[in-house]
């Protein structure tokens, strides 16, 4: 219970944004419910005067359906025939009173009277806003379609009975283009959603679906309608009760529930209890308030792959850096690179604990600031779990996110700035892209969301990182010529960050490093630039690249191919090609003769490639500058 306790006190830490229209980057908006509300997607909306008389009427765009709604315990988990109205906006067939009249289809009971007589008792409540009264008056006339019909918005055929589709013999009809009800709705013209808006020509109203005092009414009249008291297992306080728990928690199609216990028969409780409040007791209060912070949440913070979520927040502060992002996405300033890479791991450590000194100062009290770690996805449409919880103190979850962040480092050149040009950076690759390097862009979101939780240990309790998940990187990496340029570029430096968790080794060449692996990579590093200084303007794969794999399986035998295969560029460079054959020369001599054999070269050949490659690529940058300069 404790993440919903948690969610819990995070709701009631922001009271003040309750009902508040915020905005994700896509420009969709989004909110921390109110208590007793939800969302729903509308396809009509309605407008009445003060006076209760209809207005207008228009089809609304699928961009701006989503819509704050009213709802009680029985219309949230309403399914099937199950008569439970929504208390102000609703379907067509519970808002309509002429809806029989037009031909609507009705199952067992008319839900137009169930639904008038609730929001008669909400508009005669003292609780009553002015809206809602306007709203009913409307509506106990019975008219609706009758005057959306009038309005076009609605069409019927020649028997005055609501469409079912529209097709020629509809066309023929009404000899018009097909209508927008037909584009927003995905049946028939009888599911369509109404929202309902007061329209006063004297002055400005805010949407009902967004006015604040709309949601106060509600929740005070709705509030005195609760079930019986029991104690609460969460807050440990006797409260009104509910078995019925919030769904729509990813987004508003969402039927998955975290909580339920609706199957009174075969081993429900395993013979352990009677009635499932007996297994456990929420109060309605809590559940609901924990349920919108979660929803508030995943749209404000979380990351989604493939319906799971991994989020992140914190009790006292909720933007915390999440577990699955890079470096880069943290704080791109600390960990850009505009020069030479110089600096050590140790460093760069000082440099990443001084981008995340930010979060640290907002704490309030060290001791007992939290950070809440949650992974959720559901096996079917109607059951979510908890699949991954953590609360832990804020000080060591940083912490342990500076480790990560220095360590699992390397140069990474494939992320674009805000201008879309690509930069450098240093430091930890995002879960996401680790999955990719390590399995390919065609993984399935099934894999990638799996290693993306597998990962999570490693981050936050200092774990090695998985031997399959580096050896599967390592392999891609020595195998470029299975994927394009940036592809591989970006599969290396990866891989690298993962082998670098092990072994520490800086991005900046080590001659130091006697180790066989090291400096058969630094071999096929400078080869692979000799050649490519040869080539020119040729873009075709060097011989290094090409037999990359291979000279990972069998070291001795490829370089041979390889250094075989370099001698026509060596003639066509002449004394240009004497620096780089020094090199290969005073790196191939520190490898003693009994290792220089077959042996499979281990992920450390791919940290010395790397590092030597980008040696000479700096220093050749180096020259062309002097040269330039003079």
């Amino acid at each position: 219970m404790s993440w919903l306790l948690n969610l819990y006190e995070t709701y009631e830490s922001n009271l003040d944004l309750v009902g508040k229209i915020e905005k994700k980057h896509n420009d969709q908006e989004y909110t921390l419910l109110p208590v007793s509300h939800t969302t729903q997607n509308a396809h009509i909306e309605v407008e009445i005067t003060e006076n209760g008389e209809f207005h207008s009427a228009t089809v609304i765009d699928k961009s701006d359906a989503s819509t704050l709604i009213p709802c009680t315990e029985d219309s949230a988990n309403r399914a099937g025939s199950k008569i439970a109205p929504y208390p102000l906006h609703d379907k067509l067939s519970y808002v309509a009173g002429d809806y029989a009249a037009f031909g609507g289809e009705i199952k067992k009971e008319e839900p137009f009277p169930y639904y008038i007589k609730q929001l008669k008792d909400w508009a005669d409540s003292p609780q009553a806003a002015a809206k809602v009264k306007s709203i009913y008056l409307y509506l106990s006339k019975g008219k609706l379609i009758q005057d959306l019909v009038k309005e076009k918005v609605l069409y019927v055929d020649a028997g005055d009975r609501l469409l079912d589709k529209w097709d020629q013999h509809a066309e023929a009809f009404h000899g018009t283009t097909r209508p927008p009800i037909f584009s927003v709705i995905a049946g028939e013209q009888a599911s369509a959603f109404v929202r309902f808006n007061v329209y006063s020509p004297a002055k400005i109203l805010s949407k009902v679906w967004k006015d604040q005092e709309m949601y106060d009414s509600f929740v005070q009249f709705y509030s005195g309608q609760l079930g019986d008291e029991d104690l609460c297992y969460v807050t440990g306080r006797t409260m009104p009760a509910t078995d019925k728990h919030a769904n729509k928690i990813r987004n508003a199609a969402d039927k998955a529930k975290l909580i339920s216990a609706n199957d009174t028969s075969g081993f429900t409780f395993r013979g352990r209890f009677n009635l499932s409040h007996e297994a456990a007791s929420i109060s309605y209060e809590v559940s609901q308030k924990a349920h919108n912070a979660l929803k508030w949440l995943i749209n404000r913070q979380g990351k989604i792959m493939d319906q799971r979520v991994f989020l992140v927040w914190g009790n006292d502060d909720l933007d915390i850096p999440g577990l699955t992002e890079d470096s880069f996405a943290i704080d791109p300033e600390a960990v850009a690179v505009k020069e030479k890479v110089s600096f050590t791991n140790k460093e760069y450590a000082s440099e990443m604990a001084k981008a995340l000194d930010g979060y640290r100062n907002r704490l309030s009290s060290p001791s007992e600031a939290k950070v809440n770690i949650l992974i959720m996805d559901s096996a079917t449409t109607g059951r979510m779990a908890v699949l991954y919880y953590r609360n832990m103190n804020k000080e060591l979850y940083l912490d342990k996110l500076v480790k990560w962040h220095s360590t699992c480092v390397w140069l990474h050149r494939y992320r674009k700035d805000d201008n879309g040009d690509f930069v450098q950076f240093y430091g930890a690759p995002a879960t996401k892209d680790i999955a990719y390097a390590a399995y390919g862009p065609r993984a399935s979101d099934k894999v990638v969301k799996g290693l993306m939780e597998r990962m999570l240990p490693c981050i936050i309790d200092d774990r090695n990182i998985p031997s399959d998940i580096v050896s599967s990187a390592k392999q891609r990496a020595s195998s470029p010529e299975s994927m394009e340029k940036w592809e591989w570029e970006k599969t290396l430096s990866i891989a690298c960050a993962l082998i670098n968790k092990r072994e520490g080794i800086n991005v900046a060449l080590d001659t130091d490093n006697n180790d066989r692996d090291y400096l058969f990579g630094r071999l096929l590093a400078v080869a692979d630039v000799l050649e490519r200084r040869a080539l020119g303007d040729e873009t075709r794969a060097t011989n290094a690249i090409r037999y990359m794999n291979a000279f990972s399986r069998h070291p001795e035998r490829t370089w041979r191919t390889i250094q075989a295969c370099l001698q026509p560029y060596q003639a066509r460079l002449g004394t240009k090609a004497t620096y780089w054959s020094k090199i290969i020369d005073e790196v191939a001599s520190r490898i003693p003769a009994d290792q220089f054999n077959n042996k499979p070269l281990s992920g450390l050949y791919l940290l010395g490639f790397y590092s030597q490659r980008h040696e000479l690529y700096q220093k050749k940058e180096s020259n062309d500058a002097v040269e330039a300069s003079n």
